[in-house]
């Protein structure tokens, strides 16, 4: 007699996960909870704080209040040199990069680009997703899809824009999977 109980499936993990949204769609939250688990989170704070911006200072307390506190947060972390340093890498379980925007910003006032023509700021673009690519742990990318809207009506919200939708391209193609968070709810891409 055969025993006709299914065969259990195996839960492929995948190593690189991009998380997609707008403004307040809820992309963090899921990227945290896709990180958490199982095992120890390192965090990649991206963003540049600017004690003069309240507003801003206030979304930055939000995501730290929602954080475990057994997580590893490293603050106002460039990515591409945490993910290529691989003393730090060998300590993470999940990487979570928390936000490719706010990242891709600080880029472009590094090089006081925002006046420049598109792709000035292709090396440190270029470095990130070969950072990106090589890195052999479990990773989590949160960015914002910024391209599903108003056409921006100043030249340096046009570069973010195409910037960051390129950038967000070459992401999707290289991660095992792609999910894109709207008003809460994660669509599952690729």
């Amino acid at each position: 007699m055969s025993d006709s109980s299914p065969t259990p499936r195996r839960v492929r993990r995948t190593r690189r996960t991009l998380v997609l949204g707008g403004a307040r769609s809820g992309k963090s939250a899921f990227a945290e909870g896709l990180a958490a688990d199982p095992g120890p989170v390192r965090y990649l704070a991206t963003a540049v704080l600017d004690p003069a911006d309240l507003d801003f200072a206030e979304r930055i307390a939000r995501h730290r209040d929602r954080r475990p506190a057994d997580w590893t947060v490293v603050e106002s972390a460039d990515p591409t040199a945490v993910l290529t340093d691989s003393v730090s890498a060998a300590a993470a379980g999940a990487t979570l990069i928390d936000d490719v925007g706010t990242w891709l910003t600080a880029r472009i006032d590094a090089r006081a680009a925002w006046e420049s023509p598109r792709g000035t700021i292709a090396p440190d673009t270029d470095a990130f997703v070969g950072a990106v690519e090589a890195y052999a742990h479990r990773l989590v990318i949160v960015s914002p899809e910024v391209g599903m809207g108003v056409i921006p009506a100043t030249r340096s919200g046009r570069l973010f824009r195409d910037e960051i939708g390129t950038l967000n391209q070459r992401l999707a193609a290289i991660c095992d999977e792609v999910f894109l968070v709207v008003a809460g709810l994660p669509i599952h891409l690729k």
